[in-house]
């Protein structure tokens, strides 16, 4: 039977949950040994420099010499998390996964630590959730709670890296079955909702207790600042793949993504500023790039948007969308750019699996979620064949909540500055569609240089809209 309201938490936990959101804090330095490095974007709007840390000269900890054993989960967890501590008594250092295949459970992160995996390594993550636990401070679907650790886990670090050219690979089997969101896992949907509805504190939402099944992320950095991804390939996903929560200066860069599970994003930038996503190849079940920032309430309370998202340069095999935007958006969205990205796959897929390759820009929101979104820019993009639109927008998303839940506070989101241009796809059903409310119109829209060889249905379609060009 589900138990969806939350079990005792340890005091350590409860602690956690008080922390602050760091995002406006002072940064507490870097240490001696650790270089940064400053990535500029050039983008249409003002934008400061991302910084992130570089391990190049920093002291190295093999975890062979703290007892990993390729045949031994127990004794290769408990070796990274030693080698993590040491790397990070030492001020910074490098964690370094050689070559092989290495069982672990989860990973937790401390500062100034980078984890890096060699040519040929492979991280393989336990499939059993009772190795996920104790729960620890995370969210499900922009609702903050605690939960089965996120596969890699960060919490309030500052200057943490992945790299190397090894896999992450998470073990499906038991994840795989959980994506079947039965009976029981929406009713603790519900439950979770109402306790930020009533603003239960998050230290006792403990949602990994009996048949709530909500997975946990694969890589999740929450309120840590100075994060790199970069060089590694990610296969297979419980749940959004790379989850930047609250996060400010975020690099991920020639990430390789594979995961076809159900709600299998590949980056999903949540209530994070100035996050630069390029080079990347993804090949998903869902949206390649969610830009979020929270549900209703929790995210009304941290009253913290997502701002300054750049995705340049990508590839996208597999995807619902190219870029998402929303559907939870409460903390508002603004100055994203998605430039010179292409949708390559060609609707079947390698081996026959594929997603319906739906829109490249969808904006998504409901009656329920306030927030707003504004100077949103795509340029430079094209795509082979898609079902739906070049750029879409809808405000009524409710998805399984239209029935699981009644609107308990109406608040509409208003969507504004919304850019694209120079986009060639092969065929489409419109090269824009848009549907508003009365009494909230979408307002300043461009469509300049976008195109289709094919459209199936008409070429745009809008429906309370103010301002819009195409020319």
């Amino acid at each position: 039977m589900t138990n969806a309201l939350a079990a005792p938490l340890s005091r350590r936990s409860v602690l956690y949950a008080g922390f602050a959101v760091p995002l406006l804090g002072a940064c507490a330095g870097w240490p001696r040994s650790l270089s940064a490095k400053q990535v500029s974007v050039t983008v249409p709007f003002d934008m400061p420099s991302i910084t992130v840390p570089d391990f190049t000269g920093a002291q190295r900890f093999v975890i062979t010499d703290f007892g990993a054993s390729q045949g031994d989960q127990t004794a290769t967890s408990a070796a990274i998390a030693k080698a993590i501590d040491a790397a990070h008594a030492a001020g910074s250092g490098t964690v370094v996964i050689p070559e092989g295949t290495w069982p672990t459970g989860p990973i937790h992160f401390k500062s100034h630590v980078n984890l890096y995996l060699a040519k040929g390594a492979v991280l393989l993550f336990s499939e059993k959730p009772e190795d996920y636990l104790p729960a620890v401070q995370t969210s499900w679907e922009g609702i903050e709670c605690f939960n089965y650790s996120p596969l890699v886990y960060a919490f309030e670090c500052e200057n943490v890296a992945i790299t190397g050219e090894g896999k992450l690979k998470a073990k499906l089997d038991v994840w795989q079955l959980w994506y079947k969101r039965l009976k029981p896992h929406m009713d603790a949907l519900v439950a979770l909702y109402n306790m930020a509805y009533h603003n239960v504190p998050v230290a006792e939402r403990n949602m990994a207790v009996g048949d709530n099944n909500l997975r946990p992320h694969f890589v999740q950095f929450n309120r840590c600042r100075n994060v790199l991804i970069e060089d590694i390939s990610v296969e297979d996903s419980p749940f959004w793949t790379i989850h930047p929560l609250l996060c400010r200066d975020v690099v991920i860069r020639r990430v390789k993504i594979r995961a076809h599970g159900h709600n299998n994003d590949g980056v999903d930038p949540e209530m994070s500023q100035n996050v630069l996503i390029e080079d990347c190849l993804f090949d998903q079940g869902d949206d390649a790039v969610s830009v979020k920032s929270g549900r209703d309430m929790d995210a009304w309370r941290l009253n913290t948007p997502a701002k300054n998202i750049v995705v340049r340069n990508c590839r996208i095999r597999n995807g619902h969308q190219l870029m998402a935007i929303g559907s939870e958006l409460s903390g508002g969205i603004e100055n994203v750019f998605v430039d010179n990205c292409h949708f390559i796959g060609d609707g079947k897929g390698e081996d026959g699996w594929a997603v319906p390759i739906n829109n490249l820009l969808f904006v998504k929101t409901n009656e329920r979620r306030g927030g707003f979104v504004k100077n949103i820019h795509m340029s430079n993009v094209s795509a082979t064949t898609i079902k739906g639109s070049i750029l879409a927008v809808e405000t009524d998303v409710l998805y399984q909540w239209r029935t699981l839940l009644p609107t308990y506070v109406r608040k509409l989101t208003p969507i504004e500055g919304l850019h694209v241009s120079n986009i060639a796809v092969g065929e489409a059903k419109h090269l824009c569609a848009i549907s508003a409310e009365a009494e909230m119109p979408v307002k300043n829209v461009s469509l300049r240089g976008v195109t289709a060889q094919t459209l199936t249905g008409a070429p745009v379609v809008t429906k309370n809209v103010e301002g819009f060009v195409n020319s």
